[in-house]
């Protein structure tokens, strides 16, 4: 098996894992950010830039992002589902922002309001402006390996998404496990659709939920094929609004936790990563799905009796 000596994790938690609870206070918000950038994380998902009728846990972005604590060598970034949401975030100060289609027109309409052709049409543009403004552009593909509503998404479609955010002018692709519908087959079958035409200049990254329980075997999959860049959630919250059976996002500690015993660094404190899992799981006000959460890291040893 391919094994690198460091994986780079994002956290997605304050956007994608608060967008599927019901609205929390800005406070709650802020305190989380400020707790995952104390944990060793150097890139976190802050806010989103969507339309408050359609996300109203997302409404308060730019309060959000107003207020929180910037630390140096964090990347921190936001998520916009259109031209519109783009320049929201760069008028924000943001310096990355992540752009999301999908690659199921029903999912891509429910999601974003459009069909998947209108949301590639304006890439160039999305890029140009972002290029302009000195920040970065990432493309999210969602539904990149099924779709609640359509079903199996052929890869080659995911490959043709590529391609067109490639010819945009995008830095970076990333490949979303909307509903959990991926298996370790389907992150293979992607990975020898898209590879090949992307070529090794463009980064890829993953995102999985563990709806299904399959997160980490895919994680294992993909660090095999050489993909070093994960999304994931602390406490193992999230999912999207707009596709049904969307939870679960695959928990940043359990995430931290395999890696670190493989011997695959994270710059992350596990410790402080499960007391900010505790923290995710007070502000959420229920009990969270993540295993080293509820049980602590395999060291964690019961007194003799």
């Amino acid at each position: 098996m391919h094994q690198p000596e460091r994986v780079s994790l994002r956290e997605v938690a304050p956007r994608d894992g608060l967008q599927n609870e019901p609205p929390v206070p800005a406070a709650d918000k802020i305190r989380l950010i400020d707790a995952l950038a104390r944990t060793g994380l150097s890139r976190i998902e802050a806010v989103s830039f969507v339309s408050p009728k359609a996300v109203p846990q997302m409404a308060d972005a730019a309060e959000v992002w107003a207020a929180v604590e910037k630390h140096p060598g964090i990347r921190y970034s936001a998520l916009a589902p259109n031209r519109r949401g783009v320049e929201r975030a760069l008028d924000a100060g943001f310096t990355a922002v992540e752009v999301v289609v999908s690659a199921s027109e029903t999912h891509n309409k429910a999601n974003i309001g459009r069909s998947v052709a209108e949301s590639l049409a304006e890439l160039p543009d999305i890029c140009a402006l972002a290029k302009e403004r000195l920040a970065a552009i990432e493309v999210i593909i969602a539904t990149s390996f099924g779709c609640p509503f359509e079903g199996d998404i052929a890869p080659a479609k995911v490959a043709r998404i590529v391609e067109a955010a490639q010819e945009a002018g995008a830095g970076r692709v990333a490949f979303g496990d909307t509903t959990g519908m991926g298996t370790p087959r389907r992150v293979t079958e992607l990975l020898d659709a898209v590879q090949p035409s992307a070529g090794p200049d463009l980064p890829m990254l993953m995102h999985f939920h563990d709806t299904r329980g399959t997160a980490l075997a895919n994680l294992l999959t993909a660090l095999d094929r050489g993909i070093t860049e994960f999304d994931a959630s602390v406490g193992g919250i999230g999912g999207c609004p707009f596709a049904p059976g969307a939870s679960g996002n695959v928990a940043t500690e359990e995430v931290v936790h395999m890696l670190h015993d493989m011997g695959v660094d994270t710059g992350v404190d596990l410790d402080a990563l499960i007391r900010t899992a505790e923290l995710a799981q007070e502000i959420v006000g229920r009990p969270l799905e993540s295993g080293v959460l509820r049980a602590g890291p395999r060291t964690s040893l019961t007194p003799r009796p």
